[in-house]
């Protein structure tokens, strides 16, 4: 067992805040550098610059924010059920990442031998129509079979999930409700480095918290799959506050807070919040469709590091060098080849390798793009449409369910990546279906497969070439709620 301390990334259940409103701004002696001029060095040249005042620093008073829009916020609660959490090797809780997306529950239930159990939830959300629309986290309704939403006034609704995309971590719901308080939507594009920001929510259920801080980041992208640009925070967000609001000067939402980055669980100064850009793209495509679509691109992206740009001769360890290219696929229908370097999609400009799946997460199925590659020491222009992330979803699975029903009457699939956070499990793959020689040997649908004759499997491709080699039968180890078994399959 190795003993590090592990950070994780915890999603926070959250309040939100509510209608629109100015902000007020004292500026107060107590809180104002001197204007003392500073004096020149006695041996100061004649006709130097004269010295500049030091400027004054006012704090905001965000009651006027806290008042105005605080009816608008509202507080979640859900009851559902969830499955046993699986859980893997002894060694996992020291692996970098088995902490890394432990979401928040309040109070939380963990079931065990792989019933489902009750599961009850608290979050926040706020109201963006008045006729009941409401914005929070996927996460804060996920498993959901009832959620409730409370009002300041104490007014309590049955809310139904018009929709919820778990790749944004954006839920849209909707009660029945007319002349509701809402808040004023900003553009999360202007949001800058540095400014004031505000939040309101229910960390640990204690509803309409006020917190505050500065924006330290944006645009980060954070290891969880969900390819969104957050804006990082010093705002003290905790088990509670997700789906809350956070508020710029103006008293305009420009984020939804999400995730917390954490060693204990609780706020330790890293706060990440969903661009209320982004959040407004899934809130139109529910409110029209029912349904949310994402772009694709096609091609698996890293860094590029000092030791890539000297060897491609770029003049900056910037770009999205392009490792992978699927085959058929949009990128590769555009031209992209392994090896490129993209620096620039639509004009703008690529530093970090998770800046171009944000953009693309943020374009449409059909969208045309212009990309900048660096291409063997020259600049090359490519131009081409992005795909439906749905459509290679339906083919993988269908492809994988032919390829793992073959030989062992097996349907599998890839944990995905919140199930990975949440079994513990660094790989293995979700039986679905089990048929045919598996069934009878005893292996059941909700099994993890995790090795093959004693080989670990991670993709379907992986179980189909063991199974090809064996010829009369197979060893397969399965995890099953807490247990760990072997299970012999013979081979038809």
């Amino acid at each position: 067992m190795r003993n590090t301390t592990t950070m994780f990334l915890a999603l926070a259940t959250a309040g939100v805040v509510g209608a629109g409103a100015a902000i007020a701004v004292q500026q107060s002696q107590a809180f104002a550098a001197p204007q003392a001029v500073i004096s020149a060095p006695a041996n100061a040249a004649q006709g130097a610059p004269a010295p500049v005042p030091a400027p004054m620093i006012s704090l905001p008073d965000f009651s006027v924010i806290a008042s105005r829009n605080g009816p608008a916020v509202v507080n979640i609660s859900t009851t559902g059920s969830t499955k046993a959490q699986f859980r893997g090797d002894p060694d996992a809780e020291n692996d970098p990442f088995y902490e890394f997306f432990r979401r928040f529950q309040i109070p939380g239930q963990r079931g065990r031998g792989g019933a489902p159990v009750p599961s009850h939830g608290v979050g926040s959300g706020f109201i963006v129509s008045a006729d009941g629309i409401i914005l929070t986290n996927a996460h804060v309704v996920r498993d959901a079979s009832e959620v409730t939403v409370k009002l300041t006034d104490r007014r309590e609704f049955r809310a139904k999930v018009l929709g919820s995309d778990p790749k944004t971590d954006v839920a849209v719901l909707k009660i029945d409700a007319k002349n509701l308080p809402v808040v004023p939507l900003g553009r999360s594009g202007d949001v800058k480095v540095g400014e004031w920001v505000l939040a309101i929510g229910s960390p640990f259920g204690l509803e309409n918290t006020v917190t505050a801080g500065v924006v330290s980041a944006k645009g980060r992208s954070l290891p969880d799959d969900s390819n969104v640009p957050f804006i990082q925070t010093d705002v003290a967000i905790n088990p509670g506050n997700s789906g809350g609001p956070l508020f710029n000067t103006k008293g305009e939402v420009i984020g939804i807070n999400s995730q917390i980055y954490s060693q204990s669980g609780g706020y330790q100064g890293l706060s990440f919040s969903i661009p209320i850009d982004v959040a407004t793209r899934i809130r139109d495509q529910v409110v029209a469709t029912g349904k949310v679509v994402h772009a694709r691109l096609g091609v698996m992206v890293q860094e590029v590091n000092q030791g890539f740009a000297d060897s491609f001769n770029l003049d900056s360890p910037e770009g999205a060098l392009v490792s992978n290219v699927e085959r058929g696929g949009p990128a590769d229908k555009i031209g992209l080849k392994a090896g490129d370097v993209i620096r620039k999609m639509n004009g703008q400009k690529i530093v970090a390798s998770g800046d171009l799946p944000a953009m693309v997460g943020l374009a449409m199925p059909g969208d045309k793009v212009t990309l900048e590659v660096w291409r063997q020491g020259k600049n090359v222009t490519l131009e081409g449409k992005l795909g439906n992330a749905a459509d290679r979803n339906v083919a993988a699975v269908q492809n994988d369910e032919a390829a793992s029903k073959l030989r062992l009457g097996l349907a599998l699939r890839q944990l995905d990546p919140m199930e990975r956070r949440e079994s513990g499990l660094a790989s293995g793959l979700l039986i679905e279906d089990a048929g045919g020689a598996a069934a009878s040997a005893g292996v059941q649908p909700g099994d993890v497969l995790l090795s093959v004759n004693g080989r670990a499997v991670n993709s379907v491709n992986e179980v189909r070439d063991l199974v090809a080699k064996s010829t009369k039968s197979v060893a397969l180890l399965i995890q099953r709620g807490e247990d760990r078994i072997f299970i012999p399959v013979r081979l038809g």
